[in-house]
């Protein structure tokens, strides 16, 4: 990378990481904590509230990854984390179950994800842009093992009022970094011609890593509704989990430099696709597992975990560095916006997914669907067709 790249890709992974870690610092404790405000009561207030989130960024990701590719990225990263904080703030003095539900879709209305990964595309040459989406990648799964660590800590001293309130603050220090650190924009891409969004949904290739992103997050997040249940049968307590996450993400990272060799030689198809087969696998292995009725232990979930979590990064750092490649310059923001609302759909799915198969099948249920979803992504995915990479000058 050259220094502005390098730059470039530290900042834009830092205000995800700012705006992830206020968002993960509250999943593992806001179903328990919701309970003691009014309306605590409904469970499916509660499960709303929660994934409400989901829901508004859903919506607005893709008109706001339009607006970037016309009004500037910058510029519109700055409004959602903006928005963003006033949900955080909002949620942070809400004193019923109500004002907590507004708060969480006033956050989700900051759908900021589109306009960053297009910002990155931007600065970055094709050469190097897997590298700068997988240090993105990477610094997200490092909050979601920090947050899973911290959160209940925190909890304890500062409640979930508290949590909102260190989540706002967190989001204007994204700002921030965006005004004083992130990179300027370049005018050639401000002056450049316009698309349309259809140019986007014409191409098959990009509908094909859409429904990728789609499947990959209705996978994780179903498959964490029976994975904590595992590892507490396993013997580890539900405040010990991390012991099994953190080591996974972490030895998960080290094992994204094969991803990059093989993008080195033109491989990266086979990457992509190599990694679908590991979250197949370990679909298929959790399956096996609950199918059995064996106790589990963590000499198998946690090799299980690290295989989920290098099939996971290398996809999360792959697949929107594919879609930037492939979409034309003029509609780069809309293409990620699209990516980007098939992912939050995907989110919004396997909560919904996830809780209803573990309910009406049981875990077995649950990872046999999983397993499914990803054996059909697998066979889609297939004829997609290798892009090759720019290695010269930026964008």
């Amino acid at each position: 990378m050259t220094p502005l790249e390098r730059r470039s890709s530290i900042s834009l992974a830092l205000i995800f990481a700012l705006r992830m870690l206020g968002l993960f610092l509250v999943l593992p404790v806001f179903a328990l904590e919701a309970r003691k405000y009014p309306g605590g009561d409904d469970p499916a207030l509660v499960g709303l509230a929660m994934g409400i989130y989901g829901l508004t960024q859903a919506v607005l990701q893709l008109p706001l990854g339009m607006a970037s590719d016309r009004f500037g990225r910058k510029r519109v990263i700055v409004l959602g984390l903006l928005v963003f904080a006033a949900g955080s703030l909002l949620a942070a003095l809400a004193d019923s179950l109500t004002g907590l539900l507004l708060g969480r879709a006033l956050q989700g209305a900051g759908a900021v994800s589109a306009a960053v990964t297009a910002l990155l595309a931007d600065q970055t040459r094709d050469a190097v842009r897997t590298k700068a989406m997988a240090l993105v990648g990477g610094s997200i799964g490092l909050m979601f093992a920090v947050a899973l660590v911290a959160a209940p800590v925190l909890t304890a001293h500062i409640g979930l009022a508290g949590l909102f309130g260190l989540t706002f603050a967190l989001a204007l220090a994204g700002v921030a970094v965006v005004l004083w650190w992130v990179p300027a924009e370049s005018a050639a891409h401000k002056n450049a011609p316009r698309g349309s969004v259809a140019d986007v949904w014409r191409n098959p290739d990009l509908l094909r890593l859409n429904l990728g992103v789609f499947v990959l997050h209705t996978v994780q997040l179903s498959m964490w509704v029976a994975v904590p249940a595992m590892l507490v049968q396993a013997g580890l307590t539900k405040d010990h989990h991390w012991q099994v996450y953190l080591p996974a993400v972490v030895l998960s990272f080290v094992a994204m430099g094969g991803l990059f060799a093989l993008e080195r030689r033109g491989r990266l198809r086979g990457a992509l696709l190599g990694a679908i087969a590991l979250v197949l696998l370990v679909q298929l292995g959790l399956g096996v597992l609950a199918v059995s009725g064996a106790m589990p232990t963590l000499w198998v979930l946690g090799p299980l975990m690290f295989l989920f979590f290098c099939g996971f990064n290398a996809l999360e750092a792959s697949q929107p560095s594919l879609v930037s490649r492939m979409a034309p310059s003029q509609v780069r923001g809309a293409a990620l916006g699209s990516y980007n609302t098939l992912q939050s759909l995907g989110l919004f799915a396997g909560g919904a997914l996830g809780g209803a198969l573990v309910k009406w099948a049981g875990a077995p249920g649950l990872f046999a669907t999983t397993a499914a979803l990803t054996a059909l992504w697998l066979v889609l995915t297939w004829p997609l067709r290798p892009v090759g990479r720019n290695t010269g000058g930026g964008h």
